[in-house]
Parts: C-alpha cells; structure tokens; sequence
C-alpha cells in the first residue's frame, strides 16, 4: 500500500516479512465478519482489508477513517458504501441507536480519549446492536509501540468495557505452537535490538520521537526473522490462530459487547 494511505503503522501484504502478522489480522477480520448484519459502521477502516467480507452479511457499510486520500481511494472501489473522513471520537454524522453493528479492530489503542469512543459505540447501536473490538494484549507486546497511546491487559479493557456495556463477551486470538515459535523468535531479536536502550528511552521519550525509528527497526527486524527462518514465516496461515477464553497468552484481545 502506497505511503499516501499511511495514517499510523501499515502491514503491507506484497512484504513476505509480514505474513505472520498479516495472518493474525485476517484472522480477526475473519471472526468479525461471522457477526456482522444489518446496519454496519467500521471504526478505523485503514486500507479497507475487511470490507469485501464485511459486505457478504451487511446490509449498508459505514466507514469512518482520519485519512482524507484513503476514504476518498476507497469510495471509488466501494461506490455503495459511505465513507467519513474524521478524527474521531465523536462519531458526528452517526445518529443514535442507528447501527447493528461495529467493528473496529487495532484502533482503540491509537484513541486518545479511549473513554468517549466506547461511549460513542454505547451511543451508536441499536438496542441489541453489537460491537466487535480487538487490540493487542499488552502483556505480550515486545516493545514499546509509538504508534500506540496506551496498550491494555485483559482486565484493564474489561473494565473499560464494562463502564458501558453488561454483555461481554471476552475471548483473546491465541497462536498455536508454530504461531509461538516465530514470536519467541522476534521477542530474542527484539531484545537484542533493545540491549542498547540503557536508559530504557522507548519509554521515556514522547512516542512521537521514536515512531521513525521503530518503523525501520522492525522491517528490518522482520526481515532478518525471513531471511533466519522463511519456511517458518511463509508457512503460517489464518488455521494457526483461533480464539479462546484463557486470555493471559493471547496475542490480541477480541471482544463482543452488546447493548
């Protein structure tokens, strides 16, 4: 995907040093699309990877994404979809009680005000409505992530959720033992990377600083991680993953919350 569709850190698909990850996200997207009906709004909606699937069950698509080239991009493929360029929250435009269905996977993180947006899906859905969010599970993140404001654990988005929502549905997307295997690979490199940051500045410094840097250490990171191991990062698919209610080791939090 083009630079002028970068709003935060992109996983591109043509890069064979992004399989594994790549495969991770599908697999969420997967798994949201499985609940989608009616009336859908996608929060965050990046390079539109979910939108074909989303399409198979929605009845209407609602997108809203911060970066103006990337909406209007996507409006030309999908015609019949709506798409709003905003930072968000609020959800302006978005009428109360008008939504079956929100996904919105691997953004929270990057929501500064993380409190209004899950009102704002509180707001948004219809009685009985549902919202599908994921993010990654701190606990396992390899380093600091600028692109990120906050990560959370599982009992920190729980009780973020449950500020608004009663029916919780809280699982977490596990890897396998060859999922494991390449993530045991990256947290060695990572930490051999990092042995140099004595004065831990991937913490201290504003992320804003480091976000440059983090993105050319980790392609070059995960590129290292093919060259060691290709049949290891080309052999991963979405049938490594699957979602489980032990969410201590999962890679990405995954929850279904319903009005």
């Amino acid at each position: 995907m083009s630079n002028m569709f970068k709003t935060t850190e992109v996983t591109s698909y043509e890069i064979l040093s992004d399989n594994v990850l790549n495969q991770r996200l599908s697999f969420a997207y997967h798994r949201a699309a499985e609940r989608v009906r009616g009336n859908m709004l996608e929060l965050g909606c990046g390079t539109g990877r979910g939108i074909a699937l989303f399409l198979e069950n929605a009845k209407t698509y609602t997108a809203i994404d911060k970066n103006d080239k990337l909406t209007e991009h996507l409006s030309g493929i999908y015609p019949d979809c709506r798409f709003i360029n905003r930072h968000i929250p609020p959800f302006t435009g978005i009428p109360d009680n008008s939504i079956d269905t929100i996904v919105t996977l691997q953004v929270i993180e990057h929501i500064e005000e993380d409190n209004k947006f899950v009102s704002e899906i509180y707001r948004v859905l219809k009685p009985n409505g549902q919202a599908i969010i994921s993010t990654p599970n701190r606990p396992l993140s390899l380093s600091r992530n600028p692109w990120h404001v906050r990560e959370y654990t599982s009992a920190e988005l729980q009780k973020l959720l449950g500020k608004y929502f009663q029916k919780i549905d809280f699982q977490g997307v596990m890897g396998d033992e060859k999922v494991m295997a390449y993530h045991e690979e990256n947290r060695r490199s990572v930490k051999r990377m990092t042995r140099f940051d004595i004065f831990n500045l991937q913490y201290r410094l504003p992320r804003q600083f480091l976000q440059i840097p983090y993105d050319i250490l980790n392609r070059l990171n995960r590129n290292k991680l093919l060259a060691s191991n290709d049949e290891l990062v080309k052999g991963i698919t979405m049938d490594n993953f699957s979602l489980s209610y032990e969410t201590a080791e999962c890679l990405d939090l995954f929850a279904v919350v319903e009005k």
